[in-house]
């Protein structure tokens, strides 16, 4: 008789963890929000101006998969388009490139900024924990380099890239990658390569004491206090504490940030994040290491906001702020 497996971790909506340490990832909300992480099919060719690709990568000790998101040429796109290097949120534990609150974002993105769009599938906790998401962020930069070098071929960056112009985004954990990856570029020769800026979005950069906002500002949908210790605890090195360097890069456990070779930042805080204090905590030890540090505050907004197309279409405020937002990240790549 086949014994049962037993759900021993759960966070609802996202993800339940069984005993033989499987793990599912099916929807379990509200149906009407399911289509938000229903992933989509890439296609070669232009819709609403934007192409998409999946490429395995193979680079080091990485072979993940890549999607990139081509934004369709226009007169005006009288050069090489930058890069960004995008790394998707989800604590390290969910959500994938391909997912639709992505691809919405990815789309609008490239076409606004004319950027191309590299955004790595980032392997996810728990089954691989902390540095393994940095790890195959940086191997994607230097897959990059690769590229940049002859070294290995793909055609849309071949063809239409601007590799002195790689700009590393990331929302929610996805922007602890950008810092991270940022750190470790700044030791590394990537030449041709060079890494023109970090655009963290609402990073998941937090401390073991509660901050005041995590006590006082309304948990979302996209983050809730149940969500950000769960998640932390599944993929942070065993052992470790939130004031681990992956996760509280200002903290005293980290390296010092004076001595980081970073490119400049561009922070984006939400006003009604859970985690905002700490986000501030990030960008004032910033500006005290004497680092090109610029911070956007998006009023009223909670974490990840332009993520949930449902509130994008619906609420006036949400749509402004969503604008807002890839404008400064435009005017941003086009200042470096």
């Amino acid at each position: 008789m086949v014994q049962e497996k037993k759900l021993v971790e759960e966070v609802s909506p996202w993800l339940k963890i069984y005993d033989d340490g499987s793990v599912n990832r099916e929807w379990t909300g509200p149906d009407q929000f399911k289509f938000l992480v229903d992933p989509v099919s890439s296609h070669e060719q232009f819709i609403d101006g934007v192409a998409t690709r999946d490429v395995v990568i193979v680079h080091g000790s990485s072979n993940h998969c890549v999607r990139l998101y081509l934004p369709e040429k226009t007169p005006e796109d009288s050069q090489k388009l930058p890069i960004l290097l995008h790394f998707q949120g989800g604590g390290f534990c969910i959500s994938e490139p391909d997912w639709f609150m992505y691809y919405q974002f990815y789309t609008r993105l490239a076409r606004s900024t004319r950027s191309i769009v590299v955004s790595p599938f980032l392997r996810r906790a728990p089954e691989h924990r902390l540095p393994a998401a940095f790890d195959d962020g940086f191997e994607t930069l230097l897959w990059i380099q690769t590229v940049a070098r002859s070294g290995s071929h793909e055609p849309w960056l071949e063809q239409h890239a601007d590799f002195g112009r790689v700009f590393l985004v990331g929302d929610s954990s996805g922007g602890n990658a950008a810092h991270e990856v940022a750190a470790r570029s700044g030791s590394a020769d990537l030449n041709p390569v060079r890494v023109a800026g970090a655009i963290p979005i609402h990073p998941g950069f937090v401390r073991s004491d509660r901050s005041r906002s995590e006590l006082e500002m309304p948990q979302s949908p996209f983050l809730t206090l149940d969500m950000l210790d769960k998640f932390l605890a599944f993929s942070l090195p065993v052992g470790a504490t939130k004031d681990h360097p992956f996760t509280c890069p200002m903290g005293t456990a980290a390296p010092p940030l004076e001595r980081l070779k970073l490119p400049p930042v561009l922070l984006f805080v939400a006003e009604m994040d859970l985690i905002r204090d700490t986000n501030m905590e990030y960008y004032e030890a910033m500006k005290k290491a004497n680092k090109n540090v610029e911070l956007y505050m998006n009023k009223g907004m909670t974490h990840s906001f332009y993520l949930n197309k449902v509130a994008v279409d619906m609420d006036p405020n949400v749509s402004a702020q969503t604008d807002a937002l890839i404008t400064k990240i435009k005017e941003f790549i086009d200042k470096h």
